[in-house]
């Protein structure tokens, strides 16, 4: 086996750890608005929090509304990862949360992510925020670099309240050392704020008040879906212990037509939206499969990237 696929193949099991880690309340998870074809979430400045009391933080309360988005992106991914990124952690206005749940561990993982949803009152929403505010995430855009690391993830923080919408961008999050002569006293007070808020962004529910939660922890359910799709022999370069199972695509329509021309990794690809009555097809089929799943089309086998689009996006958008 050459490097080049060991490499994969470890990189690949890392990708399949970190939601499971991200799920226990660690530091860094997977996710990412950077190359992702979906972007995220539009932040608006619409209606403000229906509370205004003292110490009250404003925010839109839409149901496709982003109050507060992480996302985790770059660094060194197996490829096509970054048509399948998505965030961390998305807060939206009504109070509804999305979160990566735990994965199985095994090589190849499933087809679809296991995405989890739970709504907050405005108590809990609250919380979260000023949590944010501790943190200075509400204080404009910041950009936080370190460039004696290489290939390290960006950790993203979007916060739209308190009237503005602030983006903090943080290279090598938890990959840095906070004793690294290059971190500046300053820098090492802001990284720590941001590792303990990314800490507990990702495990609030153990630490809410009950009031704080309007549902419980449920499994998101998917209402659409974006599907990249690539000829199979250009998709990766597959460990060569690893045979890839094949499935007859489930929608009439052939794989070689499906949406519209998308450029990613520098070539010819296509990308649409799955919905409505074609949504549950491919979801079946999906949930038999795994990342390396062909599938069968006509005379011809392809790659799918399946992503979950969350509320608020819009789908196959080159970055």
């Amino acid at each position: 086996m050459t490097s080049t696929r060991r490499r994969f193949i470890a990189l690949a099991g890392a990708a399949i750890l970190v939601p499971l880690l991200a799920a226990c309340g660690q530091p860094e998870g997977q996710g990412g608005p950077g190359s992702q074809p979906g972007p995220g979430s539009t932040p608006s400045t619409g209606e403000s929090s229906p509370t205004a009391g003292p110490g009250t933080i404003a925010h839109p309360t839409g149901a496709e509304d982003l109050v507060l988005r992480i996302d985790r992106t770059g660094g060194l991914l197996p490829p096509f990862y970054a048509v399948t990124e998505l965030p961390l952690f998305v807060l939206y206005g009504d109070g509804r949360v999305i979160t990566q749940g735990p994965q199985i561990m095994i090589y190849p993982p499933p087809a679809l992510p296991n995405l989890l949803e739970t709504r907050l009152t405005e108590e809990g929403v609250q919380a979260i925020l000023h949590e944010a505010q501790a943190a200075g995430l509400l204080e404009g855009d910041r950009r936080y670099e370190l460039p004696t690391i290489a290939d390290a993830p960006i950790t993203l923080f979007t916060v739209n309240a308190g009237g503005r919408t602030s983006t903090v961008s943080v290279y090598a999050l938890s990959e840095a050392e906070l004793n690294d002569p290059n971190l500046s006293p300053e820098d090492r007070q802001v990284r720590q704020r941001l590792r303990d808020f990314l800490d507990k962004a990702l495990s609030f529910s153990s630490w809410l008040p009950p009031t704080a939660i309007a549902k419980p922890e449920t499994s998101y359910e998917i209402s659409r879906l974006q599907l990249v799709v690539v000829p199979a022999d250009q998709a990766i370069d597959e460990p060569v212990d690893v045979q890839p199972a094949e499935m007859e695509w489930p929608l009439a329509g052939p794989l070689g037509e499906f949406g519209e021309p998308y450029q990613v990794m520098g070539m010819q690809a296509r990308c649409g939206i799955v919905e409505r009555a074609e949504l549950a097809a491919v979801l079946d089929a999906m949930s038999q499969a795994n990342t390396l799943t062909r599938w069968r089309s006509g005379d011809a086998l392809y790659a799918v990237f399946p992503r979950p689009l969350l509320p608020g996006e819009a789908g196959c958008v080159s970055s």
